[in-house]
């Protein structure tokens, strides 16, 4: 059985996006108010990865603290005295609590919503033979729709986002994003179903 399970996971990846303390923890400077709520699921979807072979891809933010390769929208946060999110080095930049990067995994530092946008992902996905992925995280309507779309347009076989291991700002956004995206094909099952395929 275990063959079997490692084959039908053998070319799926799990992108786990953003889920760094600047983003997460209650007067963060980047707080995504859905967040915190999906911890446990976001830990629970790695931790069931694990068990089938699958490869964890970690994406996370860190910028220069001078605010040099942040959006230009975003720049403002950078300044003396300001919070400069996901600081390179900085604990905001630091993954949440109960999530750990391990060996074997993968880290990919973004510095724009798409985590393929101006990174190797691509190209690291297709040496290591993927074709499907499952993405969670943070958020929603911003780096879990472009990492989406871009992996729709890139061909991915099978674009998953469980839809209880990411979030947004209210429920309204991340529901109205999810529909977007399940309209241009990706799957949206919960933990559970995810859990149970």
């Amino acid at each position: 059985m275990g063959s079997e399970n490692g084959d039908k996971w053998s070319k799926t990846a799990v992108v786990v996006i953003d889920m760094q303390k600047d983003f997460i923890l209650p007067g963060a400077p980047m707080l995504v108010r859905g967040g915190e709520a999906i911890v446990p699921n976001v830990i629970k979807t790695v931790e069931v990865a694990r068990n089938r072979g699958i490869p964890i891809i970690w994406v996370v933010r860190e910028h220069d603290p001078l605010g040099r390769d942040v959006e230009l929208f975003r720049r403002h946060l950078y300044g003396d005295g300001k919070p400069k999110p996901t600081s390179k080095g900085c604990v905001g930049a630091e993954l949440v609590d109960g999530l750990v990067i391990q060996e074997g995994d993968y880290k990919l530092v973004k510095t724009r919503f798409s985590a393929f946008f101006n990174t190797n992902l691509h190209s690291y996905l297709q040496g290591i033979g993927i074709t499907n992925l499952v993405l969670i995280g943070v958020q929603t309507p911003n780096c879990i729709r472009q990492t989406v779309f871009d992996a729709v347009a890139l061909d991915y076989q099978r674009v998953t986002v469980i839809i209880d291991a990411t979030a947004a700002a209210t429920p309204d956004i991340h529901i109205a994003n999810i529909f977007d995206m399940k309209n241009v094909g990706v799957a949206t099952p919960t933990l559970e179903e995810w859990c149970q395929s």
